[in-house]
């Protein structure tokens, strides 16, 4: 199946986590960023509705300084999020008036898996896009995923309409038992879809690996950053048609444009050795949170979940108490967000988590790793809302 897209451009701009000025997306360093992926040669651009005030600067930075046809956009519908059909459905003008585009290139159902699929079905979002295609809005209609492999059997049997499929994709998750992305990759390969690639760096995770990984890969390739690892070996797997990479500075486009300008795949000393750095990444404990925020969405205790997961993350990859303390709360005044103690246990942020984080026992053990609090502040904000 073609999607009309370069076979050697396989890099694309993941556009949820922007660099901000303050709370806001800082338009005019987003526009040098877009000048330099386009200038690069690379035009697939990925955003979403959800994702706060990323269509919007999509709209300013790429859509009214550059032709139509000198780039691809995609964007996603996320009808899990909200009630009605009716308020599903106003995604897609939403998402038409915030970017300016005219018409959407890709255009996908976002997040679907467990009880989130639910909403496309209930409220005929399937015939929704298809409409919109057929309207000349849509080139392309497909859908992003996390969960099993045998829900994505069940999905992409139900749907053969859908044109590709957007998976999580990295070494790191390649052999997880829980984001099962080898499986779920072989499920879409038999389906025949093409395969865009979401998380492939992990939310930069993988671009600043625990040591033990960056020495198996610099022994490899001396000098390659293992950003460029991590895209390379999900551009080397059989079907993917694009890699999604999140940037915010001048010089991860840079790089990232670097490392895929040139890849024709992977020797076998290279497969060898990322295998070497998923075994050896596989050994150390992590949170598997990739800093997506869909809990801080739902949370009512505005808690800083991916903060609290970031320091203690930290501290299992470095070794450093002090550093991870002092992330943890460096974190919380910047996002403005409730330390992990203050959690209500309400379970809210574990039904829309992608990573399936057990996330409030996960909290727990990080206040008691960390030193977060005893438990005093909880209690007020429990005594607080049942005012």
């Amino acid at each position: 199946m073609s999607l009309a897209l370069p076979s050697d451009r396989k890099l694309g701009f993941g556009m949820m986590r922007l660099p901000r000025k303050g709370e806001a997306i800082d338009i005019e360093r987003t526009k040098e960023l877009v000048d330099a992926f386009l200038a690069a040669g690379f035009s697939y651009f990925d955003t979403a509705w959800c994702y706060p005030g990323s269509e919007d600067a999509v709209g300013e930075a790429l859509v009214k300084r550059h032709p139509r046809s000198s780039f691809q956009l995609a964007t996603k519908l996320a009808a899990w999020r909200v009630k009605t059909a009716e308020e599903a459905r106003a995604q897609f003008a939403t998402s038409l008036e915030r970017t300016g585009a005219g018409f959407f290139d890709f255009y996908l159902l976002h997040n679907l898996g467990n009880h989130r699929t639910r909403a496309y079905d209930e409220f005929g979002i399937w015939d929704f896009a298809q409409e919109k295609k057929r309207e000349g809005l849509i080139r392309h209609v497909g859908f992003s995923f996390h969960a099993t492999p045998e829900e994505l059997d069940a999905l992409l049997t139900a749907h053969p309409e859908v044109e590709f499929v957007q998976l999580q994709l990295n070494y790191a998750d390649w052999e997880n038992p829980v984001v099962q992305s080898r499986a779920c990759h072989e499920v879409a390969r038999r389906h025949g879809k093409p395969i865009i690639v979401m998380e492939p760096v992990k939310g930069g995770m993988l671009a600043n690996p625990p040591k033990s990984v960056q020495d198996i890969l610099e022994e490899a390739v001396p000098g390659r950053s293992a950003a460029t690892w991590a895209l390379r070996f999900a551009a080397n797997l059989d079907g993917v048609v694009m890699v999604l990479s999140g940037m915010n500075t001048l010089e991860q486009v840079r790089d990232n444009v670097a490392s895929m300008q040139s890849f024709a795949g992977f020797t076998p000393a290279e497969e060898q050795a990322i295998e070497k750095a998923r075994q050896a990444l596989a050994r150390i404990p992590v949170i598997p949170c990739t800093s997506c925020n869909y809990c801080a969405e739902v949370c009512p205790g505005e808690i800083g979940v991916s903060e609290t997961f970031t320091a203690m993350n930290y501290l299992t990859m470095y070794g450093d108490m002090a550093a991870a303390r002092h992330q943890e709360s460096w974190l919380m005044l910047m996002h403005q967000r409730k330390r992990a103690n203050m959690c209500l246990q309400c379970g809210a942020c574990e039904e829309v988590c992608p990573q399936h984080i057990h996330i409030r026992e996960e909290l727990k053990r990080v206040c008691a790793t960390l030193g977060i609090g005893d438990g005093e502040g909880q209690r007020a904000l429990l005594s607080q809302k049942g005012r």
